[in-house]
Order: structure tokens, then sequence, then C-alpha cells
């Protein structure tokens, strides 16, 4: 422990021991150095891409006097009096008598250069000296000479080479820094009473063009047995000037980096982004009828589950709402969510959607458990399992239990976030999605069990269990058009998309429930197929066209001699 102050120490183990007790030492430092940094707020964020670097194409010699001078070298100088001062209404105060009969002799005076700068090394020890020292140290170490003169020396008699030296500290940024001689033989280039090279690991983050501060302690002892003992500090601010180095370019941003290097998978994200967009704008191109649409759709949903899931990892969950609630609630901001370059393009993406299209476009497109439930009931009818369809009654009660969901991780997120952290597992994404179901078995469990409830009841998480499509279905009422097509004979009286709709999203008067509508396109498939659409059948076999509801007209049918409706002996139209 460095006897200057209690809050630092050095890691010694023993002294000039194996190369694996060193390996310990600059392990521990580094991590240390690590959390002072980055959790502490030590220092500033420093490491070795972004701290300057001498320049090795400036070399110019120069005098001693002319390295004090320019400030390439630092220098401070103490008298007895000023020392005697820093003693002041201490223990140790009035106990060197020498200081007291001799005030304005020198205790001590403190030189310091940078080496690693060739104009400043070569000009100081010689190029002999300063190749043995540069040589001799560890690449990118940084290389200190610091020498004293005075009654007063930077190391004690007993000072064992290659250790930390105990009267002297470097500090940057307010954060301490390892210090420990190189163990170089070198000859001082001005009288001193002592002086070493010192040696800064690179792992330390200092940045030679920065402002280095270092600290002397001065210590006295009263008292023979059990001393009493305080420590005083004399203090060097060194600064070699900016021009003897240069900086490499700042690096690019980690969550830049991340963008970049997932860059393929966003080019092939927008591409199905895109296609989606075209899909959901130009619908008789890829629902013209209901066997066109559903290789489309199918096509596209095993993009969304294999690339968009399994691969990309962009499955959006609740925990994206909660971990955003609880980031501004600690005040962290929400730039965590720029290292997730396809979540975060996917969010992106939906925003906009609820404006356009509802709550659907996510939902029924391009979230992946939700395409993983599809395809549980695709197998279930070629296993020809029985499809359940849950009662009116029932359906409008469950339907509010995503409410409460939500709610209740909301709250949480906000004031409880630690089980917040636990409640979000209703969604089972992350079991089934994220981890592939490589999980233990209560969650792969009950990830199997919801989507097993999906091949009897039609997307049984989706409308009855899931938070985020309770979020959704609340943001989709923003939605600003109606703009799935429907006919003037929707409803009245045909029911043949309202009965084949396996959400249950279009009204008994043929209206589509949009906050009910996951935008499977079925209904369009059928509008626009002559073959489907039970209202075009009929029509077109008494020889009449059609028109869109967005055009309401009157159909008259054809009447007989008495002036009823053919077929239809209380004078209405027949289907």
């Amino acid at each position: 422990k460095n006897s200057a102050s209690d809050d630092f120490a050095v890691v010694d183990g023993v002294t000039k021991a194996t190369a694996s007790v060193r390996i310990v030492n600059r392990t521990l430092l580094s991590a240390a150095l690590v959390v002072a940094r980055t959790h502490l707020g030590f220092g500033g964020a420093k490491d070795g891409s972004s701290i300057a670097k001498a320049r090795t194409d400036i070399v110019r010699r120069l005098t001693l006097d002319q390295l004090f001078d320019k400030g390439y070298v630092g220098r401070i100088k103490a008298d007895n009096a000023t020392v005697e001062a820093l003693f002041a209404n201490t223990d140790a105060a009035e106990i060197d008598t020498y200081a007291l009969e001799h005030p304005q002799e020198t205790f001590i005076e403190l030189t310091v250069a940078y080496l690693n700068a060739p104009t400043i090394g070569r000009s100081l020890l010689g190029d002999d000296g300063f190749e043995r020292a540069v040589n001799g140290a560890p690449e990118g170490t940084h290389l200190f000479w610091i020498g004293s003169t005075g009654r007063y020396a930077i190391v004690e008699d007993d000072f064992v080479p290659g250790t930390s030296p105990p009267r002297l500290r470097l500090t940057q940024g307010g954060l301490p820094l390892e210090l420990r001689d190189a163990d170089v033989d070198i000859q001082s280039p001005i009288p001193v009473n002592a002086a070493r090279v010192f040696a800064v690991s690179d792992v330390t983050g200092l940045d030679p063009a920065k402002p280095v501060r270092i600290e002397l302690t001065v210590t006295r002892e009263r008292g023979q047995i059990l001393p009493q003992v305080t420590n005083r500090v004399l203090a060097l601010e060194y600064s070699p000037p900016v021009a003897l180095f240069e900086y490499p370019p700042e690096p690019l941003p980690d969550w830049l980096l991340a963008w970049l290097g997932r860059w393929p998978d966003l080019v092939v994200l927008g591409v199905l982004l895109l296609t989606l967009v075209a899909i959901l704008s130009w619908q008789p191109v890829f629902a013209p009828n209901p066997k066109r649409l559903r290789r489309v759709r199918l096509t596209y949903l095993v993009f969304t589950l294999c690339f968009i899931g399994w691969y990309a990892q962009g499955q959006l969950s609740i925990v994206h709402l909660t971990g955003a609630i609880k980031a501004l609630r600690d005040g962290q901001g929400l730039s965590s969510y720029l290292y997730d370059p396809v979540a975060l393009v996917l969010i992106a993406f939906t925003l906009p959607t609820f404006f356009v299209w509802g709550r659907g476009t996510f939902c029924g497109w391009l979230c992946p458990f939700g395409a993983l439930q599809e395809f549980v009931d695709l197998a279930a009818r070629k296993l020809r399992a029985p499809r359940l369809r849950v009662s009116k009654g029932w359906d409008r009660l469950l339907a509010g239990i995503p409410f409460a969901v939500l709610c209740v991780l909301i709250l949480a997120a906000a004031f409880a976030p630690d089980k917040a952290a636990r409640l979000v597992e209703i969604e089972p994404f992350k079991t089934a999605i994220t981890l592939g179901f490589d999980r233990s078995w209560p969650f792969v469990a009950y990830a199997l069990a919801l989507l097993t409830a999906g091949a009897f009841i039609y997307k049984f998480f989706c409308r009855y269990l899931c938070p985020l499509g309770a979020f959704m279905k609340v943001s989709g009422k923003l939605r600003r058009f109606d703009w799935l097509a429907r006919r003037v004979e929707c409803g009245r009286p045909c029911q043949t998309c309202r009965y084949r709709c396996q959400y249950d999203a279009i009204a008994s008067d043929g209206a589509i429930k949009y906050d009910d509508c996951f935008q499977c396109l079925d209904c369009v498939a059928i509008n626009n197929d002559d073959q489907s659409c039970a209202a075009d059948l009929l029509l077109t076999r008494k020889g009449r066209t059609m028109r869109s509801r967005s055009a309401p007209i009157t159909v008259t049918p054809p009447k007989t001699d008495s002036g009823k409706v053919a077929g239809s002996p209380s004078g209405t139209t027949a289907y």
C-alpha cells in the first residue's frame, strides 16, 4: 500500500518474482481500471485506440536549459520553509530542527520528463540511453524519467528496483495509475541524489498529451516506539507540449460498429419490409385469389420466423417497452436500443404503420412467434385436429386478459423493475425464438403448451394473452384509414368473409374490426376472386357486376310480371 494515501494500493505479490505474478498484477489493474472508468466516472473513458501517441518523426536536439524553458521537462522546487508549512498544525510540526535552522535551503527539487517523445528522450538521455530505455520496455509502455536533488529523495536508500516507489504517485483525471520502476540503468543527465526510469502500462489508458500529476509523499515520524506517522504531499503538474503527439482517428462509436457489423442482415430486413409495404399497398397484385395469397403469405412468414426470428434475433417483445420504462425511470435514456439495429429498425418501421394500417402489420406479418403459431396451425389442420371457436361471451372476457397483463407489466417496470424482469416471462418469445427452445424444461413446457393451445384455438396466445399485442391494439387506434376493400353487399347479406375470418375480426354488417384484424388479407383475396366471393358469384350468374362499398349502389333484381322479385315471394333479393 502506498504511504501517500490510504485509497491507493499496488499489488506486488512477491517482489521481482516470476512472470505469472506480473501477469496477475496486470490483469487486476486493467480490470479495476475498466470498472473505475466505466462505472465510477474516473479519468474519462480512455482506451488504447483513442489516446495520443508520441510522434517519432519529430526529433530536435535540445539542451537541458531549452528542455526546461520550453516545458518539455517539468520541475518543482520546495525549500525547507515550504515543507514545514505543510506540517503546520499537525503533530509533526517543528520536529525537523535542521529545516527550522535553514528555512531557505532546498528540501527537494523534483524533475520529470516523458521519455517516449524522441525530442525529450534523446535530448535528455542521449541516443544510447534512449534506445536502452525504450527497447527494454514492453510495446506501448509510457516511460517517465524522474530525478531529485536536495535533502529529500524520490526513493529510499533500500528501494528495490522493479517495484512501485512508495513515495511517488501518478494520477491523471483524478485516477491513480500504477507507476513502476523500469529497472533500467541509465546515467543521469544532471546531478541528482536519486533518479529512476518509471513505467506506466498501456492498459492504464494514460494519455501522455494530457496533464499528469506527480505526487511526492513527505513523511515525518514522532516518537521512537510505535511512532506517529504524518504524511504530506508535494505535487507537480506536468504536460509535455501537444506538438510532440498525434491522435489516431477517432474510433467509431460502438453502436455504429454494431450497425456496420450487421449491414447484410439490415439489407435483407430492408428488402423484407419493402416487400411487406408492397403487399399491403397493392393487394390485387399479391392477393388476387386465396391460392396466390396463401403462397405469398406462407413464403413471407417463413422469412419472418427463420430470418427475423431465429437468425437475426429480431423478435420484438414487451421487454422493449418495459426496458424503455425502466431506463427512463433510472435516467439512463434510450441509447442502449442503438446497439440492437435489427430490433430498432423493426420498431421504427412498426410505429408509422399504426397510422396507416393499424395494429396488424406487426402482429400479422413481422412477429416470429406469431408466424410459428400459424405453422403449428397448418400442421394441426393436416393432422385433422379439431378447430375450436370461442363463443362471443368468452371471447370478450378472454380478450381483456392481455390488457390486464400489460398494465401489470408497465406498473412493475416503473415501480418494481426486478419483478418486471420475471413477469415478462409470460411471453414465450425468449424460449421459442431467442433461444430456440434451448432452455430449462419449465420454460420449454410453457412455450409448447401455448403452441398446443394454438393448434386448437387459432393464435390463442396472440389473441388472449400477449401483452405486446395489447399494446399494438391500443396503438392501432391511431389508424387514419379504412384501407381494406369491401363490397356494398358485404354483410348485407353476404357473410362469406365473416365466417372464414379466423380472427373474428369482421362484424355481422361486414365492417372490418381493425382493432382485432391481423391483416392476413384473406378477406381481400376472397373479395378479389369471383370464384370465392359468394355475392359476386350469385350476382355474376344474374348478369350484373359489383361495385365497392366506397361507391355504394342499389342493385335492382329482375321482377316478374306481378312486380315481385324473381324467386322471392317477399320481394327482396335472395342469395
